[in-house]
């Protein structure tokens, strides 16, 4: 299963439900910088350095990060931005089902979207 860095705004039960479908999710909380306002760039490269790909649902700041690494010709671990929905166990069902539609998240940029 996939590694994975939740951002600081990411629901916790989302995070909960990953773990249980088997993936390996660590917080920004558990890696000591809550409510740190660590800046997004530094939260991509900690992921990177993890070899983690960053969940968030502050989609257009690491839709713009994504943009900038490629045409930097920079890597990272993977990006998967979601949009919001309340439906925590939906949610963790999207992301783990976008994950395993992908054999390597490394440079990957997945949105995850509300469903029905």
């Amino acid at each position: 299963m996939a590694r994975l860095y939740s951002n600081e705004n990411f629901p916790q039960p989302v995070v909960e439900r990953l773990r249980t479908l088997g993936h390996d999710v660590l917080t920004v909380k558990e890696a000591g910088y809550a409510n740190a306002a660590i800046p997004d760039s530094d939260v991509l490269a900690f992921a990177t350095q993890e070899a983690r790909a960053v969940l968030t649902i502050n989609r257009k700041d690491f839709i713009d990060l994504h943009k900038n690494y490629h045409e930097a010709g920079t890597t990272h671990a993977g990006i998967i931005v979601c949009t919001k929905d309340d439906d925590f166990k939906r949610l963790a069902t999207n992301i783990h089902r976008a994950i395993q539609a992908e054999s390597v998240l490394a440079d990957m940029l997945l949105k995850v979207y509300k469903s029905a």
